[in-house]
């Protein structure tokens, strides 16, 4: 069973609202493109591990410290009497492996991802040590897009490919044995040892000027929405959708990209680009959130 769900990082969610609403740099597009694709394989491998049947804890998405150090984990599994720890990427494409380094078909060599699931596998063992565990650990690099190949695959190392994960977790699926109390509060302690914000977060510099304003229609991401009684709707592909849905949507896309300033009225209504009148605003923002202060200083949080 899933005992901890995955969700997308405060990064991913900025630079998704950032990538909708200015230019982003070529640099800053990629690291976007990648954390993008690397959530993606996480989420289809969470949809494989989520049908297992047999009696395990799933803790996705782990971001541990031991020793001051920091490490992340993709998907740790614990089973009976084996901990799985699962490096998932999603990589797509022709790629090689020759004297212990991974390439590009062009010859371009690439991260290898068993330095980073040993790194992690040794980290976490130190953390279960301090735990008072020894659970033997099992890592494994899970290839999971059916249009990566990988040739020269070498059968000593950990790596598990698009053809057999599915074989792979059929494997796990087949244990009989039980969990106990014991798995599961090391499944507790693990979880409540997780860190909720990385201090690895590349995000570009960015301020209030910088950003387009306005609703973003939920289906094409166009920005040509406008109000229609109780309801948006899209200029471009005829989206519509409930106007507090889409109020609740915006704001929170304000929150996340601007913690620090006090929404109001006026201030909420700029963000929408004025295509929400101020009564609305006032009314939606009375409804949804928490009023602090009085007349001309009040503020909603």
């Amino acid at each position: 069973m899933i005992y901890k769900s995955r969700s997308e990082s405060a990064e991913l969610l900025i630079l998704d609202s950032l990538n909708k609403r200015m230019s982003l740099t070529e640099k800053d597009k990629q690291h976007y493109l990648v954390l993008r694709k690397g959530y993606e394989g996480e989420v289809l491998f969470d949809s494989m591990t989520e049908k297992l049947e047999c009696d395990c804890l799933i803790l996705n998405d782990l971001l541990l410290r031991i020793n001051h150090t920091i490490f992340q984990i993709d998907a740790l599994m614990i089973t009976f009497d084996t901990m799985y720890l699962f490096e998932v990427k999603n990589y797509e494409g022709d790629f090689y492996y020759e004297d212990d380094k991974l390439y590009l078909a062009n010859k371009t060599e690439v991260t290898n991802p068993i330095n980073q699931l040993r790194r992690s596998e040794t980290l976490l063992r130190q953390l279960l040590q301090s735990l008072g565990d020894h659970t033997p650990i099992q890592g494994k690099v899970i290839f999971i897009n059916p249009e990566f190949t990988l040739f020269q695959a070498p059968l000593n190392k950990p790596f598990i490919l698009p053809t057999q994960v599915n074989r792979f977790l059929k494997r796990i699926n087949s244990n009989p044995s039980k969990l106990n109390r014991k798995h599961r509060i090391l499944a507790e302690k693990l979880t409540s040892l997780h860190l909720t914000e990385s201090p690895y977060q590349q995000l570009p510099s960015y301020s209030y000027d910088d950003v387009q304003k306005g609703i973003i229609c939920d289906r094409c991401q166009s920005f040509e929405v406008f109000v229609e009684g109780k309801r948006c709707i899209c200029g471009d592909c005829g989206g519509e959708e409930k106007l507090s849905e889409a109020l609740l949507r915006t704001i929170e896309v304000f929150k996340l990209l601007f913690p620090e300033r006090k929404i109001n009225t006026n201030e909420f209504y700029n963000w929408c680009n004025e295509v929400v009148s101020k009564e609305r605003i006032r009314r939606f923002l009375r409804k949804n959130l928490n009023m602090v202060g009085i007349h001309q200083w009040a503020f909603f949080e």
